[in-house]
């Protein structure tokens, strides 16, 4: 049996086994989205209540050093099933964006970080064909910047990966080619976006660590990013969002006619936001969306 059979297996067992995942999922099937259409390509907000726990985390570091970590073991609700891979455990978010929306934790409680564990992502993404694997920076909207891990979503959810291969013939640049990778930017989509392709592992490695390291604002300080990466026919295509801030100043506006409860993560810079709030929903505009974008992502 494949990942992608067992993971398929594990999602079907734990809706019917676990009430609040399978609350959460059946939510989404009436979920309540806006579509906002700019240059050749659209944005969406979601209306998603279950995800204030995420949107609405404090992820300073008192806040983070005062709470168990949910992502260990010994916290992890009883109803909650895992499979191993490597070192690591694929569980069923219980608050999904997505249906089918998977975490995979590390099995050690290790910082957040990527450069340690680029590998580890290419080689899961290529065993779970059809579904996006996605990394929040510990100040780019990870909830538990405390402890390693990444989330996989349905590849066709993220309108980034649609995006990409429609508009690469007139969106993208040529950035840089590092042996057998090319990194392309992408140009007027509201925010910063690279994509770096190539067949070959070691290569996109490379590639991204030279991105990486161009990105960096501080020694030896994860530059602040999101990333999503996909696994198809001619290999992989690694979106790298280079962030500016964590928050927008919306988030936490005094003035509730201008507060907008977004938290941008990877899947807000994939191309949908949510907001767990209904007056947030309704009252969100075009413009909010690219001013929020401009707010949070890195300018070249």
């Amino acid at each position: 049996m494949t990942l992608l059979e067992r993971v398929r297996q594990m999602v079907s067992a734990q809706l019917l086994s676990w009430e609040l995942a399978g609350r959460n999922h059946a939510a989404l099937r009436i979920v309540q989205t806006r579509e906002f259409s700019f240059d050749g390509f659209s944005v969406y907000v979601q209306f998603n209540p279950s995800r204030i726990v995420s949107s609405g985390a404090k992820v300073d570091a008192a806040s983070v050093a005062a709470r168990p970590c949910f992502l260990c073991p010994e916290n992890r609700p009883a109803e909650q099933m895992s499979i191993e891979w490597g070192g690591y455990d694929i569980l069923l978010n219980p608050y999904p964006v997505f249906a089918s929306h998977l975490t995979i934790a590390h099995k050690g409680h290790c910082q957040q970080e990527i450069a340690p564990y680029l590998t580890d992502m290419f080689a899961l993404s290529r065993e779970l064909p059809g579904y996006a694997l996605f990394y929040n920076g510990p100040r780019c909207g990870a909830s538990a910047p405390d402890h390693q891990h990444f989330q996989a979503v349905p590849a066709a959810s993220l309108p980034v990966v649609g995006d990409y291969g429609r508009l690469k013939q007139t969106h993208a640049v040529q950035y840089d080619r590092t042996g057998r990778a090319v990194t392309y930017v992408m140009r007027d989509y509201l925010r910063t976006l690279f994509c770096i392709e190539s067949a070959h592992a070691d290569a996109l490695e490379i590639a991204f660590m030279k991105l990486y390291n161009m990105l960096m604002t501080e020694p030896f300080v994860e530059p602040m990013m999101n990333v999503v990466c996909v696994w198809g026919d001619e290999g992989w295509r690694l979106f790298v969002f280079p962030r500016a801030a964590f928050r927008p100043w919306q988030y936490s506006a005094d003035d509730e006619r201008t507060r907008l409860l977004i938290s941008p993560a990877a899947v807000e810079m994939a191309g949908v936001m949510i907001t767990p709030l209904r007056e947030h929903f309704e009252r969100v505009t075009a413009a909010d969306i690219a001013d929020i974008y401009s707010q949070v992502s890195m300018k070249l």
